[in-house]
């Protein structure tokens, strides 16, 4: 009879060697040798009665029976590293984060953040996916997500962390042709590089909660899109402040309508823990929290 240790270390193998690539390297992660990796997996699958992955000279593949029962068998491995993760010391982390972060943010910020945290936990392997898709974070395996605006995760455990200043800017080139609005009512009159969000451009909300739904003639889901066609001179842009902070220093683009205030936008974290964070996951929160409060400075309106 296969004991529950054959069956947990023929899992363990499986689950390593779809994750690496290679028997060879799931057996440097487990401290073994390529040829006892490939027997576990073996046993395992003749134990179940199907081909789990398949084998050439050239690399490895999942069958069909394979990826799903990976789809099953990964998670609860998860889980039990990040059962015995919330368990150790405060301080020490180890392991894989999985992060989803808005691409504004974590292109901008985030990405040059990484090598910071990694240097303090020389033990966890980051890994960045940088979308403004919401991804599901259960279903496809992230430990934490970056939610910028207003929430709309339902089951899962919030912390704000910040709110970045937005702000509205233009290149001198722009305000030499169209001049530099006085009023809000102004913007009406003036050319944006939109925000589009679901075929709509996305209004510009000032403080009192009026809107100004803005003109253009360029749409775009992409702020980096957005401030690369503000540079050229082609409208008033609707940016965050710390993605346009060098080129608002360097002369490259100038504030319009500094002395209007406008609500800054949340910043959350949310992951699907409860309370019980694996350690790798409340440190990185903790990290971005402090690296956050640099951008939260609004500036001043004569900026």
């Amino acid at each position: 009879m296969t004991t529950i240790l054959e069956k947990t270390a023929g899992l363990v193998a499986f689950v390593r060697t779809v994750e690496t690539g290679s028997f060879q390297a799931a057996s440097r992660m487990l401290g073994s040798s390529p040829s006892a990796v490939s027997k576990s997996v073996a046993r395992l699958e003749r134990r179940l009665g199907v081909r789990l992955i398949r084998r050439s000279t050239r690399q490895l593949g999942l069958t069909s029976e394979g990826t799903a029962y990976y789809e099953r068998v990964a998670p609860l491995l998860k889980a039990l590293d990040d059962a015995e993760d919330t368990v150790r010391v405060a301080d020490k982390a180890r392991g894989l984060l999985r992060v989803t972060a808005p691409v504004e943010l974590g292109r901008t910020m985030i990405a040059s953040w990484a090598q910071m945290f990694l240097a303090q936990h020389n033990e966890v392997k980051l890994e960045l996916s940088v979308t403004d898709r919401h991804a599901d974070l259960i279903r496809e395996g992230y430990d934490v997500a970056v939610r910028m605006g207003e929430l709309s995760d339902v089951g899962l455990l919030a912390q704000k962390i910040a709110d970045l200043p937005v702000v509205l800017v233009a290149s001198p080139t722009y305000i030499d042709r169209r001049g530099c609005p006085s009023s809000t009512e102004d913007l009406r009159n003036h050319d944006f590089v939109r925000h589009q969000m679901l075929g709509r451009p996305y209004p510009i909300t000032l403080t009192d909660g009026s809107r100004v739904v803005p003109n253009g003639r360029l749409d775009t889901d992409d702020a980096g899109a957005i401030r690369q066609a503000a540079l050229a001179g082609a409208g008033i842009a609707h940016l965050m402040q710390f993605a346009v902070q060098d080129d608002l220093s360097s002369g490259r683009l100038v504030r319009v309508l500094g002395q209007v205030s406008m609500p800054a936008i949340p910043v959350h974290v949310v992951h699907a823990f409860g309370r019980q964070a694996p350690v790798r996951a409340r440190l990185f929160i903790d990290f971005l929290s402090k690296q956050m409060a640099v951008l939260t400075r609004p500036m001043r309106p004569d900026t």
